[in-house]
């Protein structure tokens, strides 16, 4: 659940850093330099103007293909407006439902990580630990020992673990359930991509295991404490982790869809089973919600000052001005300064967006993962477009 599913492919494969960075490559593994910490604010101003974020929707469902595409964008003030392009389904042909819900996929990273990190504040949980002092005698393989990887690595991606993804067939997420155990061990028939903090590699694995460690040490379901410590925190009230064994996206939405080949016809996937994404990409949300949590997030609602300053300490990816601190990623902007997101794929959906330390925001969704990254490089340039003057 993180950047891409090609269609026809593996339905929960990270796909390249062009997918959540439209630069590198995010599977590969990146040497790490030395953490960086936080870059500097965006500067401060007013978004792009409506036209400007309207015309860049229309272009991804005109010129692309894409069948529909919606936004929302919040200035520093707070205020937000909402836009939609296409429409929300394509057999009906019914309007795309304004702010509508849908699958965020790996920004559910991010709400894991936010989890996690309150434990840190309150001491029930070390970065710098062990994984085997959590998941004692789970995390084994080919190069692959708990004992060697931390918490910290978990989050970051520099664990070295394998990804699971590649593992599972589109069609079998649509219709089956996964037992988080599962996952895991789909990932470690496979070795290690390389040693504990020595590399970056993302990989959904290490968020199922952040999951467990929040269930272990809290003694909850992982979506019980999302919705305590988050969901219900700061009043996310279009915002859900399904439960096991709900198929459906419960309020008003666009359908959403996937190809099993570039050319081929679109194929309803509004209706599957996300629990191969579990900790690392199950949610639904609005894009005013997922705005209402990033800038919440960067203005110290959720986190202690101590825990948000680790989560934005981020190791480069590659040379693309991108990292990725804890469960987080900050972006470039062409105007300067950075935002801070994540972004998402899972079948029927792509999501990109966050946000600036002033209070700036935009998330947008489409309704068909991309085949074509140069489609994602479009959608992230309206991203940029809508918070850059």
């Amino acid at each position: 659940m993180r950047d891409q599913i090609r269609p026809g492919r593996r339905p929960v494969r990270h796909r390249t850093l062009a997918a959540a960075l439209a630069v590198g490559a995010l599977t590969a593994g990146v040497a790490l330099a030395p953490p960086a910490a936080a870059g500097p604010p965006a500067a401060a101003g007013a978004a792009a103007g409506p036209g400007t974020v309207q015309q860049g929707l229309d272009a991804l469902v005109r010129a692309d293909g894409l069948p529909a595409a919606l936004a929302s964008v919040q200035d520093g003030r707070g205020r937000t407006r909402n836009y939609t392009a296409g429409v929300g389904d394509v057999a009906t042909r019914a309007g795309v439902p304004r702010d509508g819900q849908v699958r965020i996929g790996s920004n559910t990273k991010t709400f894991t990580a936010v989890v996690a990190l309150q434990l840190v504040g309150e001491g029930r949980v070390a970065l710098d630990e062990p994984v085997e002092t959590y998941l004692p005698g789970i995390v084994r393989g080919e190069g692959i020992d708990g004992h060697r990887i931390t918490v910290r690595q978990l989050l970051q991606h520099t664990s070295g673990l394998p990804d699971y993804e590649g593992d599972i067939e589109e069609s079998a997420m649509q219709q089956r359930y996964f037992e988080p155990r599962e996952l895991l061990d789909l990932a470690f028939r496979h070795q290690a991509t390389s040693a504990p903090g020595t590399a970056f590699h993302y990989s959904s694995t290490n968020y199922v295991l952040v999951g467990l460690i929040v269930q272990k040490v809290t003694g909850r379901p992982l979506p019980e404490e999302i919705d305590r410590r988050i969901i219900q925190r700061i009043g996310l009230r279009h915002t859900s982790f399904p439960a096991v064994g709900d198929r459906t996206i419960r309020e008003a939405h666009p359908h959403g869809y996937r190809r099993e080949k570039p050319d081929g016809p679109l194929i309803d996937t509004t209706e599957l089973d996300p629990s191969a994404g579990w900790a690392a990409g199950q949610m639904i949300s609005t894009n005013s919600d997922v705005n209402r949590f990033f800038t919440a997030l960067l203005a110290g609602r959720l986190l202690p000052a101590a825990q948000l300053a680790q989560m934005r300490t981020t190791v480069p990816i590659g040379d693309t001005g991108a990292g990725y601190g804890l469960g987080i990623i900050s972006r470039p902007l062409s105007c300067g300064g950075v935002y801070w997101g994540h972004g998402g794929d899972i079948p029927g959906y792509e999501t990109r967006g966050g946000a600036t330390d002033d209070g700036r925001a935009v998330d947008i969704a489409v309704t068909s993962v991309p085949a074509d990254e140069a489609v994602t490089r479009h959608l992230e340039a309206v991203v940029d477009t809508a918070l850059c003057r």
